[in-house]
């Protein structure tokens, strides 16, 4: 039988935030790929080496977790006042599935980076020194996303001294502000309310209801109060994700949730849809211990937050999730607001299991209604590896 040579595709292996992915701009995948539908799919799939029974990607670029089996494709955009294009593909690890349905922002941060090295900017909006606003087109959910990517002597600025909580070592800070993160297809609170009560079996939740607050800014998400589900809103990644029935429970709350807010119809699409929405568990601020031991204090931080991405409790937070914490936290009444200590804030720090993040938002009521105009946080980004990936032609 005779073989084919691998498949040889120009990419780069990017750090944005606390998550890696495999970049690409979308002239180099092959013309099948270079739309949406199976063979991209199928592409990115084989590239990260999924679907794996194992849970290890040891065949691909994946790095078995949520935060690490992600694909970005950035191409030159049509939309007028923007740079780039940008669409995210989060890849399930042991399922032949693809999610387009949501962004993230980690990784947004390594966008602009990626455009400029990539030659996708115009020079003309490039700086010798200083700072490169890069405007980016968020594909997948119609935002708009402001890089603020730092250069020195016509390069782009990678290392540097900011240091972020869930990643290891400094490098150059990067501003990314979300404008308008609000659901742009709906209301930000899908049901009109900041608080629900929302219905679940006696199964899941003793009682079978839950206060919950759901909301669209930056990613569709359900917030819970921690002590209503048995935790104190300190736990470390060990906690929840070598607990079996903790994760069954988590998972049948963002089923029921996403179909409150619209997302599914039915609890059975929620398999089909496992990055959005997300669920997170909010505590008032007290003093814990995190992943990399470094002390928090209850005087440090507003509230504590954690929360779980493709069915595990994330190691640090989500960027699209912390945009979401910051718009609600920035609205009187929400259980993110309550948690935090109530009243009216344009910014809030919170504990998650790696540290702390600063996020601020800018909210407004404009007819009875709650938007928010941006979220901003910073992050940092660099480039791990480029290059080509390679993938068996099948």
């Amino acid at each position: 039988m005779t073989y084919l040579p691998q498949l040889k595709i120009p990419a780069t292996y990017m750090r944005g935030g606390t998550s890696k992915g495999v970049f690409f701009n979308l002239q180099d995948l092959p013309k099948a790929a270079q739309v949406a539908g199976l063979a991209r799919d199928a592409l990115l799939l084989r590239v990260i080496g999924s679907p794996d029974p194992y849970g290890k990607q040891t065949d691909g670029m994946g790095g078995a977790t949520s935060s690490t089996s992600k694909t970005v494709i950035v191409s030159a955009t049509d939309k007028p006042d923007h740079d780039v294009d940008y669409l995210f593909g989060q890849v399930s690890i042991d399922k032949p599935f693809v999610d387009w349905s949501g962004n993230c922002g980690n990784l947004s941060a390594a966008v602009g980076s990626f455009a400029i090295t990539s030659g996708l900017i115009d020079v003309s909006r490039i700086p010798e020194n200083g700072i490169a606003i890069v405007r980016i087109w968020q594909a997948n959910i119609g935002k708009t996303i402001i890089a603020h990517v730092p250069m020195t002597n016509g390069l782009v600025q990678e290392s540097g001294d900011f240091e972020l909580d869930g990643v290891t070592f400094p490098a150059a800070e990067v501003l990314v502000e979300f404008m308008h993160p609000a659901d742009g297809e709906g209301a930000m609170f899908p049901t009109g309310n900041l608080v629900d009560d929302l219905v679940v079996p006696e199964s899941v939740v003793a009682g079978g209801q839950l206060k919950v607050t759901m909301i669209n800014a930056g990613i569709p998400t359900i917030f819970i109060n921690a002590e209503a589900v048995g935790y104190t809103g300190s736990e470390l990644q060990e906690a929840i994700n070598n607990d079996i029935k903790a994760l069954a429970m988590f998972e049948a709350i963002r089923a029921y949730g996403a179909v409150k807010m619209g997302l599914i119809t039915d609890i059975s699409e929620a398999e089909q849809r496992l990055h959005t929405p997300k669920v997170a568990f909010v505590a008032k601020p007290a003093d814990y211990i995190s992943s990399s031991d470094k002390c928090i204090a209850a005087s440090d931080i507003d509230l504590s937050v954690r929360a779980l991405s493709m069915g595990k409790l994330h190691h640090a937070m989500m960027g699209t999730a912390a945009v979401a914490i910051g718009a609600a936290a920035a609205i009187p009444g929400t259980l993110v607001n309550l948690a935090a200590g109530g009243g009216i804030r344009d910014s809030v720090n919170f504990g998650h299991p790696s540290g702390t993040l600063r996020v601020g938002a800018q909210a407004s009521q404009v007819d009875g209604k709650w938007t928010v105009t941006k979220a901003s946080m910073s992050r940092s980004a660099r480039i791990l590896m480029e290059g080509w990936v390679r993938i068996p032609v099948e």
